[in-house]
């Protein structure tokens, strides 16, 4: 995999090995495809997501608990990049690794690989802010307990 086929805001390194990447494994279901059996390019963005909750959750937060605490992270940037078709019958790693937060920006980075992960699908970034849900504005620093559990999963992924 070289970087040379990347958007040019697209992930500054691939990972070696796991690198602290979150790995989701997913199976292509009819569902995920368009009519010619070839995932369709909206359910990327899905799996993205789940692998995204999946990982806050591990961390210990719920983004019910989230959301029902009066914040919410929703999705204000991405970057994707389709390099190889996915189609049904296949099994996918979807790795993603949280890389940075910049004041309320929490940047995201992903990968969609085969799972040996010698076949590169789909690159990614998505940026994320906290909103005040009652509000509706963003906020200008990342609740506490937010804060603290993104450092923790910092800490976790650079061990």
């Amino acid at each position: 995999m070289s970087n040379n086929s990347l958007p040019t805001n697209a992930i500054e390194h691939l990972p070696s090995q796991n690198d602290g990447w979150y790995i989701r494994l997913v199976k292509v279901f009819p569902h995920h495809t368009d009519y010619s059996g070839v995932v369709w390019h909206g359910t990327y963005l899905t799996w993205m997501e789940e692998a995204r909750v999946e990982t806050l959750s591990l961390i210990g937060i719920e983004y019910a608990d989230l959301v029902s605490s009066g914040y919410e992270l929703p999705v204000v940037e991405m970057s994707i990049r389709y390099h190889k078709s996915v189609r049904m019958g296949m099994t996918v790693a979807v790795k993603t690794k949280m890389m940075a937060t910049e004041g309320v920006k929490i940047n995201w980075d992903y990968l969609i690989t085969s799972p040996d992960g010698d076949e590169l699908y789909v690159t990614a970034k998505v940026t994320l802010v906290a909103v005040d849900r009652e509000k509706g504005k963003i906020m200008r620093r990342l609740p506490a307990s937010v804060q603290d559990f993104l450092n923790r999963l910092a800490i976790m992924e650079n061990q």
